[in-house]
């Protein structure tokens, strides 16, 4: 699935964050999005998913215009979104958090053990309370119920945020993983730079509303992308 930005500008209340930004996520590519705190990643992810209307320019997923479609249109359409904050419902076990989201779906269990096979680590945690999860399993969890849900399009909002260096290169393989199949389109946005540039095929750095830099992914652009981000 495509996702396109066109001259997108949005914010909250009387105050723009993001100013007449485009670019495009093609089909089956794997995009970082990096900037400091402030930049306006966050907001712009909002305006993708549907939680912030811009105020002018459109989103557009696989060329159809979305941007007055609310997050569950998106999420029909194939859109999945795991936000910051590890986000689980943590009286829950990891088990049910998990079929919460596949029933009702005709390869529930089939998608279940699918996300298993992906995040391992979970397998011995199903009848653990999600609560009582470390945060990068936390993370892992909430990355594999988006992945039940068989989104065309992922969008990840600061993965590694609080996540110790061990469980950063699991998610980080993962991503690689899921990128390399080319029936997933992603967007990472991420402050990681060293992480973000290995596990996508290009990348954009947003300062203060606008795009500044755009490139190929690849451990190659860090010392560009550092540079560019220090501005």
């Amino acid at each position: 699935m495509k996702l396109e930005f066109r001259d997108v500008s949005v914010g909250y209340g009387r105050t723009t964050v993001v100013h007449d930004i485009s670019l495009t996520v093609p089909s089956g590519g794997a995009a970082s999005l990096m900037g400091h705190n402030g930049a306006g990643k966050t907001t712009l992810l909002r305006a993708a998913v549907g939680l912030l209307v811009p105020r002018s320019g459109r989103v557009l997923l696989d060329d159809e215009d979305v941007t007055r479609l609310r997050p569950s249109q998106r999420v029909k359409r194939g859109l999945g979104y795991v936000p910051q904050g590890q986000q689980c419902f943590p009286q829950m076990t990891t088990r049910e958090n998990l079929r919460l989201v596949a029933d009702g779906r005709a390869r529930g269990p089939e998608l279940v053990k699918e996300v298993l096979d992906t995040f391992p680590a979970l397998t011995g945690l199903l009848d653990r309370r999600a609560g009582l999860l470390s945060g990068g399993q936390r993370q892992q969890l909430a990355i594999a119920r988006t992945l039940v849900t068989e989104p065309r399009l992922l969008i990840l909002d600061e993965p590694t945020e609080g996540i110790q260096p061990n469980v950063v290169n699991e998610i980080e393989q993962v991503i690689a993983r899921l990128a390399d199949r080319g029936d997933l389109t992603v967007l990472l946005v991420e402050q990681h730079v060293g992480f973000a540039l290995r596990a996508t095929d290009t990348y954009h750095v947003i300062e203060s509303g606008r795009i500044t830099s755009s490139g190929d992914g690849g451990a190659h652009a860090i010392d560009s992308v550092r540079a560019a981000m220090a501005v």
